[in-house]
């Protein structure tokens, strides 16, 4: 098997040096080396190293960092595609099999995946090669966690637009992974949600003509009964069903507790940092409670004013959001207490979006949009905060 395995690496690598020639410089492909480099890439380490000193040794460079957050990403992405059967076949009366069910959820959330990478490839290709620079993992994260945020029944067009806006609006027009303000996966869904709102609304979720009130969506419902969480539980949505993301939202955002596992993850590889995490759940927790009081003081029949701030750590995508789009290192703050006012600023704003805006009960993407056009200046008040502290070298 090891020596079989050895002659498929060679082989491979073989290919790899016979085509290089025609890609390198004066080659009749020499245009189009970042696609090659791209490729090559993917199975080998890059061979290019550094002649003379100094050199800057980090167990971290930018593919591994990818690689950890897509290895976050697999427990969501796989909850995602068994949900979604789930749901799908529990609407429309369908057996519930386990190889059914998982079936029925690769044939909704395997075509957005593959939109979402293969629009996404031909616009990171094609500015590579008209810019002449190499092809950014970058979009292995951002053309996954794209379509984890979309309800599954979303036109695979929509889909192909939307990644198209995040990545050429949102990134490549600053130039490129390390240079955008803002996350280009919550970019191409914000494009989706207000070019296209009646796709991403609280009500309609399943498929094949099935609509279903999503729990933000049923938390507003007050016609029935006399608070959000009694909606919430007329509706079937239990806390635990909550927490674990038993019921129907975005594909891959619906989980909290495995949000919860992936930020932890995160956290541990250095990759996230828990000061953003942790911010968001106090500002969540904060402001929520607060707006309770507000309720018992005016005694004001708004339904989400009066809900308890636990609900909105588990409803919608707020653990998603927080842990893997609120952490991206390029659109969030870098220094230390910058990230705690980042993280709390956008709990607090989610938790106001979802209350005060009934046309909009999500939030949280909203919300970690607004902060991240704040986040250069967070970074650039704290490091003068430091300067001035400094003792003068006199």
């Amino acid at each position: 098997m090891e020596k079989r395995h050895n002659l498929i690496v060679r082989n491979i690598r073989a290919l790899f040096d016979r085509l290089r020639p025609h890609f390198d410089a004066g080659g009749k492909w020499a245009a189009y080396y970042p696609v090659f480099d791209a490729f090559e890439t993917v199975f080998f380490l890059p061979a290019d190293a550094t002649g003379a000193g100094p050199h800057v040794r980090d167990s971290l460079d930018l593919k591994r960092f990818m690689s950890l957050v897509l290895v976050a990403l697999a427990p969501v992405l796989l909850f995602g595609i068994y949900n979604c059967g789930y749901q799908t076949r529990l609407a429309n009366g369908l057996g519930m099999n386990f190889v059914a069910i998982c079936l029925s959820g690769l044939k909704i959330v395997l075509p957005l995946i593959a939109v979402s990478y293969a629009v996404g490839f031909f616009w990171e290709f094609l500015f590579a090669i008209v810019r002449k620079h190499n092809v950014s993992e970058g979009l292995l994260v951002s053309g996954l966690l794209f379509p984890l945020t979309l309800p599954p029944t979303l036109p695979l067009w929509q889909a192909a637009i939307g990644i198209s806006f995040g990545i050429v609006i949102g990134k490549e027009v600053f130039g490129g992974t390390g240079r955008n303000f803002l996350n280009p996966a919550l970019t191409a869904r914000a494009f989706i949600f207000f070019a296209y709102p009646a796709q991403l609304s609280g009500n309609v979720w399943t498929a094949d003509a099935v609509s279903g009130a999503t729990p933000l969506a049923a938390a507003c419902a007050t016609a029935l009964h006399g608070n959000a969480v009694d909606c919430l539980q007329h509706a079937g949505y239990s806390f635990s069903n909550l927490f674990f993301g038993w019921y129907p939202g975005s594909i891959g955002a619906t989980s909290a507790f495995l949000c919860l596992l992936g930020a932890a993850f995160l956290i541990y590889v250095g990759v996230a940092s828990y000061r953003t995490i942790l911010g968001g759940i106090a500002g969540v927790l904060v402001t929520g409670y607060l707006l309770n009081a507000l309720a018992a003081v005016s005694g004001s029949a708004l339904p989400m004013l009066k809900l308890n701030p636990v609900y909105h750590l588990v409803m919608g995508g707020f653990a998603f959001g927080i842990a893997y789009m609120a952490t991206d290192p390029v659109s969030s703050p870098g220094m230390p207490a910058s990230r705690w006012i980042y993280g709390f600023a956008i709990g607090m704003l989610t938790v106001l979006i979802r209350v005060f805006n009934p046309a909009y009960v999500e939030g949280v993407m909203l919300a970690i949009l607004f902060m991240n056009l704040f986040a250069p200046l967070l970074d650039q008040l704290e490091i003068k905060r430091h300067i001035r502290k400094r003792i003068p070298n006199v």
